[in-house]
């Protein structure tokens, strides 16, 4: 069962996989880059700098690409082809409406056009192992035709993340029948995104879906960053077990942006307060909110120490 750590824009750059990943050494996990998409017939310098840092040497890295069409997809696959990239995550999934409403991420799972340019782009690329992450579509479960599809391509995994681009992450929204079909359909690996907070979560849906590749998490890991070496290890750690490795990997970004950024605190606060974004439950209401609230380094390190 592989463990994968799903790509969150403004949260998992290629400073924070590095980190995480030397933080907790002892667990094997897959990194998943935020979606690279074309600008001006080209990959944005920051998407390419994110694919490519020296931060990701000794780590596994896939960059994922979005995407609305055959011809955006084929340029973004040449373009990280010639890097030397052989491994590329498709996203058909983004929920957000900044996507969805140019006919990216979950608009392209009930595409007639883009589903042909996912196989067109597979036959052509060979050389290029690929995995997708799907959602189950825009309003409703518009998964079927794609699923059909795929399972004529040989994919590494795909991630499937079981609601619709409506849901968002709203709770009580996972649709775990409409996963179900697609487990007893799917003749490429799957993997399983969504929900998995504690390691009991991960327990659950392993025993459930023996056949699984894996567990991808997002937000549970952002809230939690052990929760993978957890899931691993097959022990739940205590709270101040927790608490100290979350604070260990906070220390080494911090020191890393005030090394390397530009542009003073303002840019570093920037850069750090998203660490804690979804971590409400493990630093308690208190220390989350001054975390918030603050706009200088100062008021920033008087909110750490309220962490408890």
């Amino acid at each position: 069962m592989k463990l994968y750590l799903a790509p969150i824009q403004g949260h998992t750059d290629d400073a924070y996989r590095h980190f995480h990943a030397r933080q907790f050494a002892d667990t094997d996990i897959v990194y998943t880059t935020p979606f690279i998409r074309l600008e001006k017939g080209g990959i944005r310098k920051k998407d390419i700098r994110e694919a490519l840092s020296p931060l990701n040497e000794g780590i596994a890295v896939v960059p994922q690409v979005i995407f609305k069409n055959y011809e955006e997809l084929s340029a973004l696959i040449t373009l990280l082809k010639a890097e030397g990239i052989r491994h590329i995550d498709l996203n058909m999934g983004c929920p957000f409406p900044l996507q969805t409403s140019r006919g990216r991420g979950a608009a392209t799972i009930a595409s007639e056009e883009c589903i042909n340019a996912v196989e067109r782009v597979i036959n052509e690329n060979d050389d290029v192992r690929f995995s997708v992450k799907i959602r189950l579509g825009m309003k409703d479960d518009e998964w079927l035709p794609l699923i059909s599809r795929l399972n004529n391509l040989q994919l590494e995994y795909i991630t499937v993340h079981p609601r619709t681009a409506k849901d968002q992450y709203q709770p009580d929204t996972l649709k775990m029948e409409s996963f179900d079909k697609i487990y007893a359909m799917s003749s490429n690996p799957l993997v399983y995104n969504g929900d998995i907070r504690t390691p009991e979560d991960a327990k659950m849906i392993m025993e459930k879906y023996p056949d699984l590749n894996g567990v991808m998490i997002g937000r549970g890991a952002l809230a939690r960053p052990s929760l993978l070496t957890e899931i691993a290890g097959g022990e739940e750690w205590d709270h101040a077990k927790r608490l100290e490795a979350m604070k260990s990997l906070h220390r080494s970004l911090i020191s890393y942006y005030q090394e390397n950024l530009i542009g003073g605190e303002h840019q570093i606060l920037s850069k750090i307060l998203p660490f804690w974004e979804y971590a409400e439950d493990e630093i308690g209401r208190k220390a989350w909110k001054a975390i918030k609230k603050a706009s200088t380094m100062a008021k920033y390190q008087t909110a750490l120490t309220l962490i408890e």
